[in-house]
């Protein structure tokens, strides 16, 4: 069978737990961490409400794509446990195929802890059996048949798989996790080149850039220019560029197209939680089915955002195609 989109990384389920201790500290002078959630040291906080999701890349981007209507399938890695089941579950309530999401055996599923403080986030990801993935000679095939690949955080070791996708195929919006940006740009360039939409946020691209040796020493004031971050990204060599900046919106970049979207204000803001994930989908799937329409697609990724925000969880109240178009 042929799908519009074969979403490949990580799956988890995660546990979120809700508080409004803690301080944000702005630590400016370092621009990887410009800002710090902190509680008090050795304290006790309490806790009065909390939740069980499912999160991960490769599940979040797959269960938005699949409620704009394409035909979408999950290659990930699960453990042999309850929680894996409970995660194939999830996928198949939301019509994806997950045939492909292979057990491992020896690992434990992916799970995150997360702190929200109803402002923003800290998540803790244990990877599990996510670590553990790779892709086989059958799933090659598998990758072959996709009309598109949305690609997502693969673990540390993972060049042979990043060859196996780039090389069989051409579509691929590739959202790379820490692992791939963390030792600059000479590991991945490559497929850099091949890459028809990158995606990521201001952190990640900072990363990405201050981790390469030859623009390691520019300066902050120069980076925090966007025009520049989206250059020197271009520069790498893929064909579109989707950046975020949070509450500063997003921006899109073509080499020739410059575009900033700013975001719907959401006065019912519960969780960010998965957001970045439900905007970037929903962009590079109405890139598809707008024809290329980057205005419409940036609109349309923060509206569904913004509903997004309302709920709990990175899952819960993604918008499907009739409603997000209303």
């Amino acid at each position: 069978m042929k799908y519009d989109f074969l979403t490949i990384g990580g799956v988890t389920e995660d546990i979120v737990f809700f508080t409004k201790e803690g301080i944000l500290i702005d630590n400016k002078a370092d621009i990887l961490r410009e800002k710090l959630l902190a509680f008090e040291y050795g304290a006790k906080i309490n806790i009065k409400e909390f939740g069980h999701y499912f999160g991960g890349g490769a599940s979040n981007s797959a269960i938005n794509l699949s409620g704009l209507g394409f035909k979408v399938a999950c290659l990930s890695k699960i453990g042999n446990d309850e929680r894996g089941f409970r995660i194939l579950e999830n996928l198949e309530n939301n019509d994806i195929e997950h045939s492909f999401v292979k057990v491992d055996k020896r690992g434990d599923s992916g799970f995150s802890f997360i702190i929200n403080n109803k402002k923003d986030r800290i998540i803790f990801t244990y990877r599990g059996a996510n670590d553990n993935f790779f892709i086989s000679k059958k799933q090659e095939k598998i990758i072959k048949l996709a009309k598109w690949v949305y690609l997502t955080s693969l673990p540390v070791d993972c060049q042979g798989s990043l060859e196996k996708i780039f090389l069989n195929k051409n579509n691929i919006a590739w959202n790379p996790g820490i692992s791939q940006l963390s030792k600059g740009v000479t590991p991945i360039k490559r497929f850099l080149k091949n890459t028809e939409i990158l995606i990521l946020n201001k952190d990640e691209a900072l990363e990405l850039i201050k981790k390469t040796k030859k623009f390691s020493n520019l300066k902050n004031n120069f980076l925090n220019d966007i025009k520049n971050l989206l250059k020197i990204l271009k520069d790498f060599g893929p064909t579109k560029i989707i950046l975020t900046d949070g509450v500063r919106g997003a921006y899109f970049f073509d080499g020739d197209n410059f575009y900033h979207q700013k975001i719907i204000n959401n006065q019912n803001r519960i969780d960010s939680t998965g957001v970045g994930d439900a905007f970037s989908s929903t962009v590079v799937g109405c890139l598809i089915k707008f024809n290329n329409d980057y205005k419409k697609a940036m609109y349309l990724g923060v509206k569904n955002v913004s509903s997004v925000l309302s709920f709990s969880g990175a899952q819960n109240g993604l918008l499907k195609f009739k409603e997000l178009i209303k």
